[in-house]
């Protein structure tokens, strides 16, 4: 993993929702961005962030709501093959507003440095379905807060049972990587 500082050039061009989150993430790096302008992602805009992942490569930063975790699916699906980074709803919370533009810019670079390429091809889960559930992922008392806690242990953002799973399987996160991050978690968890 590469440490990113201020004034970090980078490459890839991040795909973020609009104008706010673009100065955002200009306070952290030098970067160009693609903004969707909203949810709607027209196709001039999938159109843009093609050609730019043809060029230099896609970053995709979502703000940590079910609006951009919309916008991330449509332009995953439309363009695979893009990078993502995830900040947390703790990381991007201000005010009682979430989003990319509240996030102070450590976090974005923190983003930005843990961002992980999804693969082009159909994603194959290494991770059992079996082995998900066993370790409380889903359908359970707690469910959600470990779905937290490895979201956030990941970086790979917070998603509901079946979302984080296929999220697993997409981002290519081995069943070491999965069972370490357990662990650590585990670890902190309080014990009664």
């Amino acid at each position: 993993m590469r440490r990113i500082g201020q004034q970090t050039k980078i490459k890839e061009v991040i795909v973020v929702e609009g104008k706010k989150d673009t100065a955002a993430v200009r306070q952290a790096v030098a970067a160009d961005t693609i903004e969707t302008r909203g949810s709607a992602v027209e196709n001039d805009v999938i159109a843009e962030v093609k050609r730019a992942k043809q060029k230099r490569g896609v970053i995709i930063l979502m703000d940590p709501d079910s609006a951009g975790e919309r916008i991330r699916r449509i332009i995953s699906r439309e363009v695979p093959g893009c990078k993502q980074a995830f900040i947390s709803r703790e990381k991007a919370e201000s005010d009682g507003r979430i989003g990319v533009e509240h996030a102070c810019p450590a976090s974005i670079r923190q983003a930005l440095e843990e961002a992980r390429c999804e693969g082009e091809e159909p994603a194959v889960p290494e991770i059992p379905w079996e082995a998900y559930l066993e370790a409380g992922m889903a359908g359970g008392a707690g469910s959600r807060r470990r779905r937290e806690a490895l979201a956030n242990e990941l970086g790979i953002g917070y998603a509901n049972g079946q979302q984080l799973y296929r999220r697993l399987a997409l981002l290519r996160i081995t069943r070491n990587e999965f069972e370490e991050a357990l662990h650590r978690i585990e670890r902190e968890e309080p014990h009664g």
